[in-house]
């Protein structure tokens, strides 16, 4: 049997609730993990959504999501491609909050994790060819060494419309930085994330400036 007949591409539409953003090598973003009455599944998300996707959407955010669905007839494999994401209805989801009755967590969790800080870094080509890719490498690295994989995450954004300054990157605070460089990483995270480091640590080329993340 060909490729052409083991395949069916098709196109679906499902209303979900967000769980997560999928990440590749630390910062690239590639989808969505959703949760459905049927279970949670992922969903990769084509190159114009990762490109421009809104990273402070809430957890637990009712969605609308439109794409393309390939199913393998030889091994049952389902995956799933957005090309068009949207809130879902405001009566739709009324209603299926009052006909439904799935828990997103496992029946055996007792509470809540609590919600990871996120440090955006720009992943255009100025600022990677600025040092971009290191400056993820060393933020990995000083998470690593702090014991704070658990409460941080990092995630790529588009441009931040400061490519000569770059790298650029917004902690979780909102404050943003640029011209960062890797060996500056280490202060960094300890002005965030250690409460006894103070500004004054910080050299004098990544003192922060405010910076709200708007709408990509």
């Amino acid at each position: 049997m060909s490729k052409f007949h083991e395949s069916e591409t098709t196109a679906f539409c499902l209303e979900a609730r967000f769980l997560d953003f999928v990440i590749k090598d630390g910062y690239k973003l590639k989808g969505l993990m959703l949760a459905t009455p049927e279970g949670e599944c992922y969903v990769k998300l084509a190159k114009h959504l990762r490109v421009a996707f809104d990273w402070r959407l809430p957890r637990g955010t009712w969605l609308q999501v439109v794409g393309e669905k390939k199913y393998n007839r030889k091994t049952g494999e389902v995956k799933l491609k957005a090309e068009r994401i949207l809130a879902a209805r405001i009566d739709t989801v009324t209603q299926r909050q009052d006909t439904e009755n799935f828990s997103v967590s496992s029946p055996h969790e007792t509470k809540p994790k609590a919600a990871k800080s996120t440090i955006l870094v720009c992943q255009k080509s100025d600022c990677m060819k600025r040092g971009g890719k290191e400056v993820c490498q060393a933020i990995q690295a000083a998470m690593s060494d702090r014991g704070l994989e658990d409460q941080v995450t990092i995630k790529g954004t588009g441009c931040m419309k400061n490519c000569k300054a770059g790298p650029n990157l917004v902690m979780p605070d909102k404050t943003r930085y640029s011209r960062i460089l890797a060996t500056q990483v280490p202060a960094l995270m300890d002005k965030h994330f250690a409460a006894k480091d103070q500004d004054s640590k910080l050299p004098t080329q990544i003192r922060s400036t405010e910076y709200s993340v708007g709408f990509q």
